[in-house]
This record gives structure tokens, C-alpha cells and sequence, in this order.
């Protein structure tokens, strides 16, 4: 079974972790999201795809579920005794990653080739693929102006209340070859749990990759998508006070209803703790599935997994009528 899955942040790469355990080696494309992308002194850094690369490694801090286990900071405190700006704190053995991305990329390699070379060198045998090789970035709008996203979510530790979001470039971007491949060889797509605004949100916003998926789900391939807001909150940042603070709800149905008006899922995973929003779910013209999605731990990320692919399976048959209750499994699972 080849699944495409869309993913940006932890709850992405989590998701990311409990398919590729339950695929056959090489069936699971990730597409990350690139609008966080920077540079900081002087080197190319992709936190969303890192987080999904370093997971799938099973390299991944597993306490902050981002970073490089066991990672030490020397360098970062070399710079910052010298007077570099250092609140976007890199790791010694992250910064290895940046170098060998910022060095291929200086040569020519498109990012998808890279992505590409990273995975292998680290053996992670699912294909993790930027959204597009041309850069788009995210901007937010607050009450002091314009911020890149990194300044915002990092430096200003996502206190200012956001009031617009931009993708700067995405007019101009375009889905690579291999993603348009993956989307259209797939035999179901996944939404995973990410900040619909802001993980998922530049991806769509690649002039073509909706109308594919869209194309996709036509041909009777089914598309899954699951919450990262648990019982009206964020299970990790700031989704729910974007979504607030931008006049949606900020909850599970807001997070449905978004997905649906863009046509862009079949079926639509709810947690226990939203079991109540399953009939306004299943109004948006969604198949619902209501089961545990919070995962603690690589066996709850298998089960959500299994539980997901099993409806996405269901889903394409039977079309839009809801569902409550887990399709397979016994454990717990998500964000």
C-alpha cells in the first residue's frame, strides 16, 4: 500500500514514525512543509523536514520530540561568546546536517536531491520530499507588523497574536516531479496532525498539489486527515490561538471544516475527547472515525497508523457516512 503523507512539526514526523512501522520499506512518501525554512550563519536549515528525517533515523529528542538526542550546544556557545544572535540554538551534530545540505545545494543539487541523499545517508528508506524546490516562506501579521514565522514561533516564543499569515513565493512555486509521482501512484493519502495553518497550509498553497490530491480522491483514492487539537487544545503550539485569533474555531471541527471546504479529505479522525463534534464532522459530508490520538510512544504511533489506514481503506469504499469507533487496534495515540 502506497501512502502519501503531509506533514510539518512533531505531530507530523509522529504520524510519519507509525506508518513507516507499519509499511513496507519504501511505501511512504512524506511531503514536509517548507515554509519554516531558514538561514542562520550563513547555512540552509529545514526544521520540518529535519524533524520528520531525524524521527524516521529514530534519531529524534525524544523528550522534546524535535533535535538530535544526546545533542550538545558547544558551538552555539562559542557564537554566542562572540556576540552572535543565538536564539535559534543549533545542535554540533545538527549543524553537520546543515553544512552537507548548505554545501550540496551551493553545488547545484536540487532540494529534493538532497532531502533524497540525507534520507539514504541516514537510512531511512521512506522518501521525505520538500513541497517544492523553489523557496516559499511564512509570514505572519501582528499588532507590531510583519514577522518571519522563525521570529515568531521561536525568538518571540509565538506570544504575539497573529492576525494574517502569507506564503511569500508560493505564486511562484511549483510541486516537483516526484511529489506530483508520489500523489498520483498513491493508494491513499494522509493529513497528519500539524498546525492546519502553517504546516499544512503552504503546502496547499503550491499552485497544482491541491487540484492533484483533489484529482486523487476522483479516482476513488481516499484521503484521511486527524486533528492536532485535542478537546479544544493545541496538543503542541499555537494552532489553536491562530485559529482563534484568524475567526475560525479553534477546535477539531474547525480544523475538519478547514480541510473540507478546500476538498481535500474523505475521512476526518476525531479524538475520545472530541468524540461530541462527530455529528457536525460528519455534516461537512466526512466519513468520521472517533478513536485515541494522542501518541506517547512508537507503539500508540503504529496503532494510530493501522486505525487510520484501515479507515482510509473503508472510507474509499463507502464514501461519506460517519463512523464512530476504532477500526483496528488497542493502545493510545497522537500529536
Amino acid at each position: 500500500m502506497r501512502v502519501l503523507c503531509l506533514a510539518g512539526g512533531v505531530g507530523g514526523a509522529k504520524l510519519a514514525d507509525g506508518l513507516a512501522q507499519v509499511l513496507a520499506p519504501g511505501d511512504l512518501t512524506v511531503v514536509v512543509n517548507t515554509g519554516d525554512d531558514l538561514e542562520r550563519h550563513g547555512l540552509a536549515i529545514w526544521p520540518d523536514h529535519d524533524t520528520v528525517l531525524y524521527t524516521l533515523a529514530g534519531m529524534a529528542d525524544p523528550s522534546q520530540g524535535w533535535g538530535i538526542a544526546g545533542e550538545t550546544y558547544t558551538v552555539s556557545a562559542q557564537l554566542d561568546r562572540l556576540g552572535e544572535e543565538t536564539w535559534f540554538r543549533l545542535g554540533d551534530r545538527d549543524i553537520g546536517t546543515h553544512i552537507f545540505r548548505t554545501e550540496r545545494l551551493r553545488r547545484g543539487a536540487r532540494p529534493t536531491e538532497v532531502a533524497l541523499e540525507l534520507a539514504r545517508s541516514l537510512g531511512v528508506r521512506s522518501r521525505i520530499l520538500p513541497m517544492s524546490d523553489r523557496p516559499v516562506r511564512t509570514r505572519v501579521r501582528t499588532a507590531g507588523g510583519w514577522l518571519d514565522f522563525q521570529d515568531y514561533f521561536v525568538r518571540l516564543r509565538q506570544e504575539p497574536e497573529v492576525l494574517e499569515v502569507r506564503f511569500d513565493g508560493a505564486v511562484d512555486a511549483a510541486a516537483t516531479p516526484e511529489v506530483l509521482d508520489a500523489i498520483r501512484s498513491a493508494d491513499a493519502i494522509v493529513v497528519g496532525p500539524s498546525n492546519p495553518i502553517v504546516s499544512i497550509g503552504p503546502i496547499l498553497a503550491v499552485p497544482g498539489l491541491l487540484a492533484e490530491i483533489v484529482a486523487a480522491r476522483h479516482r476513488g483514492v481516499a484521503s484521511i486527515g486527524v486533528s492536532g487539537i485535542v478537546g479544544g487544545k493545541a496538543l503542541r503550539g499555537p494552532a489553536d490561538r491562530m485559529m482563534a485569533s484568524l475567526g475560525e474555531e479553534p477546535d477539531s471541527f474547525g480544523v475538519a471544516r478547514r480541510y473540507a471546504s478546500a476538498g481535500l479529505l474523505d475521512v476526518f479522525v476525531l479524538d475520545l475527547a472530541d468524540a461530541d463534534l462527530a455529528g457536525d464532522v460528519s455534516g461537512l459530508g466526512l466519513q468520521v472515525v472517533v478513536t485515541d490520538t494522542v501518541m506517547m510512544d512508537e507503539r500508540s504511533r503504529a496503532r494510530l497508523a493501522r486505525e487510520m489506514l484501515a479507515a482510509s481503506r473503508a472510507g474509499g469504499a463507502r464514501g461519506g457516512s460517519a463512523e464512530v469507533g476504532p477500526e483496528v487496534g488497542e493502545e493510545s495515540a497522537q500529536s
